[in-house]
């Protein structure tokens, strides 16, 4: 079953972008002296007469291929290593950049983001697994083999500095995917390295807290440094993953954003003091046509939910007492299914909700009966047609959810 294209990766623009390194023989030049070596996040080197400076090292396996690629192009010795934020796309690679005379930058926070990645790493490889598995390929080629501590951190300020004729300012947006996100600045050129300040996507709705479970950033902090980026003016933006130019174009795209973050964050606001429960503000809330971003990342519904979180916290009154504590709905489970007459009866009417193209509904009744009995061969099968249903309906364009479906029916042929 799992062999249905719907179900891979194909089509999927993050999956593009992320897999576009691996056919990449040449560096690319995004502008004079700016070069771009693509890969699960891109790096990029900035050459001056005085050496070089790279913004970011990429993964372990992005950095081996990366190295070569500006080596073609460059001579210098890299001076600086400028990590935009702390995931293992910008950092993993530092082992391969890393000399005796050259300086690794960050923020002040990356120490902290770094021990607590590390701490979790179990967990959150095990969210990234379920999504980015078939996409990243060979784990080993994105951790590193040691870890690099930066030798510069800076402070909320910034850092300025002139290297071979060259400025360079490194500005803190903690609004971006790490709480010690940065951007790269080149003001004379009006060049923005921004790593994945937006996500991977630019005019996408941010992922303001990923499946897999990562720290949750915060909405308006978010809008913040979005509009820190905007104060530039900047003429070409270098994400983790694309490339955006023209002033007007940025501008304007980059308002939109802006405002249709503050659009969701507004609703839900008014949507919690007027007494909604969260599941209706999930359902209801959406943006007006001209703040319509593209939801192949996050989505609207999510952050609804990631706001509400962020503001009150995991306890929701809506879902029960029962939420305080530790006992599960499924411990019921047996219970409710023999009430039915058994699980094969859930599933049966699981069957009909399918059948009257409620996939949703058919999942809730599957939970128990799969709860109650998981050998059950109708609830798996009547389950994987409610999950192909719901990626039907849903359109498979956004990654996390198609990528976390397809999971879903990978362990019904466990």
């Amino acid at each position: 079953m799992t062999a249905d294209p719907s179900l891979s990766n194909d089509g999927l623009k993050v999956a593009e972008l992320i897999k576009s390194g691996e056919d990449q023989a040449k560096a690319i030049e995004r502008a004079p002296g700016v070069w771009e070596s693509r890969g699960v996040g891109n790096s990029y080197l900035l050459t001056t007469p005085e050496g070089d400076v790279v913004v970011n090292a990429g993964t372990l396996g992005d950095a081996r291929r990366g190295r070569e690629q500006f080596a073609e192009v460059s001579k210098n010795p890299i001076r600086y290593i400028i990590l935009t934020q702390s995931h293992a796309n910008q950092y993993g690679g530092l082992e391969v950049y890393k000399t005796p005379d050259n300086l690794v930058v960050a923020h002040k926070t990356y120490p902290e983001d770094r021990v607590y990645s590390e701490v979790l790493s179990p967990h959150y490889r095990r969210g990234s697994g379920r999504v980015f598995g078939g996409i990243t390929r060979n784990l080993g080629d994105i951790t590193p083999t040691k870890e690099v501590a930066p030798d510069l951190l800076i402070g909320d300020e910034g850092l300025a500095f002139v290297l071979g004729g060259r400025r360079f300012e490194v500005i803190h947006t903690p609004g971006g995917e790490t709480r010690s996100a940065v951007i790269v600045w080149l003001p004379e050129e009006k060049i923005a390295v921004v790593g994945n300040l937006f996500g991977p996507l630019f005019g996408n709705h941010p992922n303001l807290n990923t499946l897999r479970g990562d720290k949750p950033r915060w909405a308006l902090q978010f809008i913040d440094s979005i509009k820190t980026l905007r104060a530039l003016k900047p003429e070409l933006v270098l994400t983790g993953h694309e490339e955006i130019r023209g002033a007007e174009h940025i501008e304007r795209e980059v308002t939109r954003i802006i405002d249709s973050v503050q659009w969701v964050h507004d609703r839900t606001v008014e949507g919690m003091n007027a007494g909604k429960d969260l599941s209706t503000l999930m359902r209801e809330i959406s943006t007006p046509p001209e703040l319509t971003l593209t939801e192949e990342y996050g989505k609207v519904a999510w952050n609804v939910r990631a706001i509400w979180h962020e503001y009150t916290g995991w306890y929701d009154p809506a879902r029960g007492l029962t939420e305080l504590y530790g006992v599960r709905a499924s411990s019921v489970a047996p219970a409710i299914a023999e009430l039915a007459g058994g699980a094969e009866r859930l599933a049966e009417r699981a069957k009909a909700f399918v059948a009257e193209e409620k996939p949703l509904e058919a999942l809730h009744l599957l939970d128990v009966a799969l709860a109650a009995e998981p050998g059950s061969e109708l609830a798996r099968q009547v389950k994987r047609e409610a999950l192909t249903l719901l990626l039907a309906q849903t359109g498979g364009k956004n990654l996390w959810e198609r990528m976390s479906i397809a999971a879903e029916i990978r362990d019904l042929d466990v």
